[in-house]
């Protein structure tokens, strides 16, 4: 028999109770790939079903810090007995809809969790591990009280085989090189992350999955340095430890920056005389930095707009009317006019934390590119109810996360985004950055690594 062709025809079985499911041969439960890398899709489908049974789907992940994720979506399994996530309606869950990979986008901490949690690996060595069940009926909550009828464990890595993580100390700068598999050479990037501070690796260590020599840069705290001049000359430091390593290709390396790590991506585009990048990737970045300002300027003149903060319903701190107006004075921010190289912007629409939007239309990024003439060299991509923390794809959507501010305060920010747009934001900007990477470093496709 055919499948039914209207989600009405099957949300009809739904009264069918659970507890008729008896099968004389169990469920047969499958993740395909079971191993993969985080960017990579994967089918998840069940057999051996009764025809028109109700169940649901339901992935867990324990975080490194011992915080229990979950997503699940209800389904009713066709006239052979079958269920695939790609292919059929999800009812309900967290997610809804034909959604293939919505028991990873839409996961969530469980009910009694911590508040603002944001899930973040740290040790790219290991994969994230993700059970994957099935349960009968359409449930909601309880799933760790209930047995399931079947059960997978998908892998999930970051850093695909071959990868090498090579941690750097040198000439003062200190991060994490990830080098491709193979001999060689290899464009190189250096990737900057957020104001939140640390070594955060995954994004480096994907990207050297997909044949990019990546450096995931520790950023120098503020006040380390003795002088704008120091910080300055820390991330052309760090720029050359990537253009002269022997196996990247040093007139092949770009940046890749995400919230001030894309303001400091800009400021160094445009104002380096020591160092010219081949491309540049911003994501939700501004380039509201003043110019010879060193890091605890920055912050102490942040600090400064502390009455322009706007809390929403839940007492989260919106940040992004801190920068708002976009100053005329161009002494305020980066005369970005001066970027003489590709540069790709990712930005969503409902960014709460930084006037993205803003200031790639107003009278700066996009106009002052213009008016020297490098307009052409601009790329830029906007999403539509998403957020400000756009990260690699299948990614949970962080609306509000818990935040340590340079004075140990800890406070909520709001990022913004909804879950599904924002997700759709993530999946598809990340094709296009590495479609632009390939496009500007690449002579040929890159080698990726094999799960």
């Amino acid at each position: 028999m055919t499948r039914p062709s209207s989600p009405v025809l099957l949300f009809a079985r739904l009264l069918r109770p659970s507890s008729t499911m008896s099968p004389a041969v169990p469920p047969v439960l499958s993740v395909v790939p079971s191993r993969a890398l985080v960017d990579e899709t994967f089918r998840v489908t069940v057999q051996n079903l009764p025809p028109g049974s109700a169940v649901t789907l339901h992935s867990l992940h324990r975080s490194e810090d011992e915080d229990m994720w979950e997503a699940f979506g209800h389904y009713v399994s066709d006239q052979g007995g079958s269920v695939s996530v790609s292919d059929d309606f999800c009812f309900g869950g967290t997610y809804t809809g034909k959604e293939a990979m919505g028991l990873l986008w839409s996961m969530r901490p469980v009910p009694g969790s911590r508040e603002g949690l944001r899930l973040r690996k740290r040790d790219v060595c290991t994969p994230q591990l993700v059970h994957i069940s099935v349960y009968g009926g359409h449930a909601e909550q309880g799933f760790a009280a209930r047995p399931p009828l079947a059960s997978v464990l998908s892998e999930r890595w970051f850093m695909g085989p071959g990868v090498r993580r090579v941690e750097v100390k040198e000439k003062g700068a200190r991060g994490t090189l990830f080098i491709p598999p193979g001999p060689g050479p290899f464009p190189g990037v250096l990737d900057m992350w957020g104001g939140g501070g640390g070594l955060l690796e995954y994004r480096s260590a994907l990207l050297a999955s997909h044949g990019y020599a990546s450096l995931a840069l520790e950023y120098v705290n503020p006040g380390e340095l003795e002088s704008a001049d120091m910080e300055f000359k820390y991330f052309e430091t760090a720029f050359n430890i990537v253009r002269l390593h022997p196996l990247v290709s040093p007139d092949r390396v770009g940046f890749f920056g995400l919230c001030l790590g894309s303001i400091m991506t800009n400021y160094l585009a445009a104002e380096s005389t020591a160092i010219k990048p081949r491309c540049c990737v911003c994501v939700s970045g501004v380039h509201l930095y003043p110019r010879g300002a060193a890091f605890t300027e920055v912050y102490q003149a942040i600090t400064l707009k502390a009455h322009k903060v706007r809390l929403d319903e839940n007492n989260h701190e919106i940040w992004r009317y801190r920068e708002l107006p976009i100053p005329g004075d161009l002494s305020g921010k980066v005369d970005v006019g001066r970027i003489n190289c590709p540069m790709l912007l990712v930005n969503g629409l409902d960014d709460q934390n930084l006037p993205t939007v803003e200031a790639a239309e107003d009278v700066s990024m996009a106009r002052m590119m213009r008016a020297a003439g490098n307009d052409h060299l601009l790329t830029r991509i906007e999403y539509p109810a998403a957020g400000h923390l756009i990260e690699p794809p299948y990614s949970p959507h962080f609306r509000a996360t818990k935040f340590i501010k340079q004075n140990r305060e800890k406070v909520t920010l709001l990022w913004g985004g909804r879950t599904k747009p924002h997700s759709d934001a993530q999946e598809d900007s990340w094709k296009k950055i590495l479609a632009f990477l390939q496009q500007h470093l690449y002579a040929n496709n890159p080698p990726r690594a094999k799960m």
